[in-house]
């Protein structure tokens, strides 16, 4: 017999057992629902794009993270690091088939070559919703409440959604004479959380000096309530409508809908990533900030361009799904569930089979999932299976109930039996018995 491969998976991807996976799926659904709520729709892209429409303004350290190779056909392809610079190839190249505005969704896996740590991997699943084809305030504060939205909906209560705009900061910089450098100054901000102040300061002296990187401190570390934070930007970039006007409409727009409580005006925010262009987002869960951003994002009105000379400016955010669950596991949040099977039909011979699925369809039918055991075993072992499975009701039919019209009803967390129940009946009484 040849050797045995060792079943092994590579560093950074996972399996999924039935209960983390349903888990996985009841937050998809449950995020579904809410971007369906506020009129976004369902778009998908492949895994594989050629490269060289990826790499576009990835920028940095995205570029070494991608997965790339040469496929048979001699092509240059990777595979996406993010859902965004798919969906603009998207936009550019069914522009003339799609309406505007255009609001998308997207929930689906992408890939990093990056170092795996808690929350972290290398094959990670996005959430994504954008608006493509407006630049407005709008568009700005439906992605900035369809964040808050979404987490309230998955259950999570203490959080706050972190903002700021980049062209402030951008002018700002112009203002001190170092715009030239505004790549690396980003992205180097866009450390604080991880490194802290000091360290930040450190590395922004090395770029631009230390007189100035005590200033751009002072611009990223300005702090009090959102309207102290804009007052202090406005005196240290002065007032435009196209950015600071922007930002003092979403944020009286979140006072407006009452989101106050989870927004925070925060000007150290800035993103990373090169393509964005207006104001940005981020979101912290406040019992766990270590873990970092869950959801993030951004106006992008420029990405577009890499692909068509139309503009089609944009706006949107991510929700890394693994992160959140990560995060959720952690802090024992168990407002979402998997759904697990309500009913098990027991089985007595093998010539019930066609009954017993008879049976389950019929319940089926009145909202309940239901599975039928396969095969004929003791009644105690199809207990025990139903109850590691967390099947709550099993429904027995044997011969006798058969022969009656009847079945009984077993509830296997309490041990009480409700026998000689129509079909009728028994769905009444399986969906008392969970509580609907």
């Amino acid at each position: 017999m040849a050797d045995r491969i060792e079943p092994r998976v590579l560093k950074g991807f996972r399996d999924f057992l039935p209960e983390q996976e349903g888990r996985r799926k009841a937050v998809q659904t449950i995020l579904e629902q809410e971007f369906r709520r506020h009129g976004f729709l369902p778009i998908d892209t492949p895994i594989l794009e050629y490269t060289d429409v990826l790499l576009g303004k990835g920028g940095g350290e995205t570029d070494k993270q991608i997965y790339r190779f040469e496929d048979n056909g001699g092509r240059d392809v990777s595979m996406r690091f993010d859902l965004t610079v798919p969906f603009a190839r998207y936009m550019a190249l069914h522009r003339n088939e799609l309406y505007l505005p255009f609001k998308r969704f997207h929930i689906a896996k992408v890939f990093r070559g990056e170092n795996t740590q808690r929350g972290r991997y290398r094959e990670f699943t996005q959430c994504d919703f954008d608006i493509v084809g407006v630049d407005a305030a709008s568009a700005d504060f439906e992605i900035l409440l369809l964040m808050v939205r979404s987490l309230q909906a998955l259950g999570v209560r203490e959080f706050q959604v972190h903002l700021s705009h980049r062209g402030i900061f951008n002018r700002f910089l112009t203002s001190l004479g170092i715009a030239e450098q505004s790549v690396e100054l980003l992205r180097t901000v866009d450390k604080i959380k991880k490194i802290g102040n000091d360290a930040v300061r450190a590395e922004l002296g090395t770029l631009v000096g230390p007189d100035a990187a005590q200033k751009v401190m002072a611009f990223v570390t300005a702090d009090g309530s959102a309207e102290e934070v804009l007052g202090t930007l406005i005196g240290l970039a002065g007032d435009e409508p196209v950015d600071t006007g922007r930002l003092a409409a979403v944020l009286e727009a979140a006072s407006a809908v009452g989101i106050m409580d989870h927004v925070r005006l925060d000007p150290s925010i800035t993103r990373g990533l090169d393509y964005y262009t207006g104001i940005v987002f981020e979101t912290f869960l406040t019992r766990l900030p270590e873990i970092g951003s869950v959801c993030s994002g951004g106006r992008y009105n420029d990405l577009a361009s890499l692909y068509t000379k139309e503009h089609l400016p944009g706006v949107g955010s991510s929700i890394g799904l693994d992160r959140l669950l990560a995060a959720l596991e952690e802090l024992d949040d168990t407002a979402v569930v998997a759904q697990s099977v309500d009913v098990l039909v027991v089985s007595f011979t093998d010539e019930d089979m066609g009954a017993n699925h008879a049976l389950a369809e019929v319940l089926r039918a009145r909202g309940l999932a239901v599975e039928v055991y396969p095969e004929a075993k003791k009644l105690g072992v199809q207990f025990a299976f139903a109850e590691k499975k967390g099947i709550p009701v099993a429904v027995i039919c044997g011969p006798e109930e058969r022969a009656a019209g009847t079945v009984n009803v077993k509830d296997l967390t309490t041990r009480t039996n409700h026998d000689g129940l129509s079909v009728d009946r028994a769905a009444e009484t399986i969906a008392s018995i969970l509580g609907r």
